[in-house]
């Protein structure tokens, strides 16, 4: 899988357990370490939990691919898994505003998604009824 594909994939898996302001970064023009950032913010330990397990377990049983390595504790602010082409940084809502990433890495474009087509929706003509 591409490093893009993978990316999105991770961002569609953090979005499954209500990752919240999940930000897709392209890094290749500015680190010769990672393709893209991903970095996802949950609102408790567990919270945080179930968005590294969905991630993880669902790229190891779907597409048997599993993170080089994890830093960070599944209690604590922040948790990192690294896809090698993709780091995903999973972190409480204190810890990306102290640390902000997304100002670090400023100069990386998000990656955009496309969004869902809108639903039409058929109108609906009102038949009058008359009481007579």
């Amino acid at each position: 899988m591409d490093s893009k594909k993978l990316a999105l994939l991770c961002r569609e898996l953090a979005d499954n357990k209500k990752a919240e302001d999940i930000v897709v970064l392209d890094v290749r023009k500015l680190s010769s370490v990672t393709d893209y950032f991903l970095i996802a913010s949950g609102t408790s330990s567990p919270h945080l939990r179930a968005i590294v397990n969905e991630i993880t377990d669902k790229l190891r049983s779907d597409e048997e691919i599993r993170p080089r390595a994890m830093d960070g504790n599944l209690n604590g602010d922040w948790v990192v898994l690294d896809y090698f082409d993709v780091i995903i940084h999973v972190m409480r809502t204190e810890a990306r505003t102290r640390y902000d990433l997304e100002g670090l890495w400023g100069d990386a474009p998000q990656l955009k998604t496309k969004s869902p087509a809108p639903v039409k929706v058929a109108k609906k003509t009102a038949k009058r009824t008359t009481g007579r």
